[in-house]
């Protein structure tokens, strides 16, 4: 899973872009660390491989999270997506979808309150 943020921003005042900026890349680590937790918490668990394997980014420069303002929560184990959506023999154990169900409603949130840090 990855998510992407785009601020468009058209107030110009000096440095607003920038806190803006700021804000929202704080933000989107904070909700991404909170869907990992709800990920791996929410994982289905037989030898926690699948647990173990649920890492994330946050950009720029990782492996998957290559660019500013862009997350990702993924797993390892091979079998992480099968155990998302499923197989023929196997009904779907859904636990990314429903942790980023939980935690993207509150995006706008944590980013307000990254901006009423000290200086603005």
């Amino acid at each position: 899973m990855k998510l992407n943020l785009r601020i468009i921003n058209n107030v110009d005042f000096p440095g607003v872009q920038e806190k803006v900026e700021k804000a929202g890349s704080d933000a989107l680590k904070d909700l991404v660390v909170a869907i990992t937790k709800d990920a791996i918490d929410g994982s289905p668990i037989l030898t926690g491989n699948n647990r173990r394997s649920i890492m994330y980014e946050v950009g720029p420069g990782g492996e998957v999270a290559k660019s500013d303002l862009e997350g990702a929560v993924y797993g390892t184990s091979g079998y992480s997506g099968w155990l998302e959506v499923g197989t023929s023999r196997m009904p779907a154990r859904p636990y990314f979808k429903p942790a980023l169900d939980k935690n993207l409603p509150k995006f706008g949130d944590k980013v307000k309150a990254n901006m009423e840090g000290p200086g603005l």
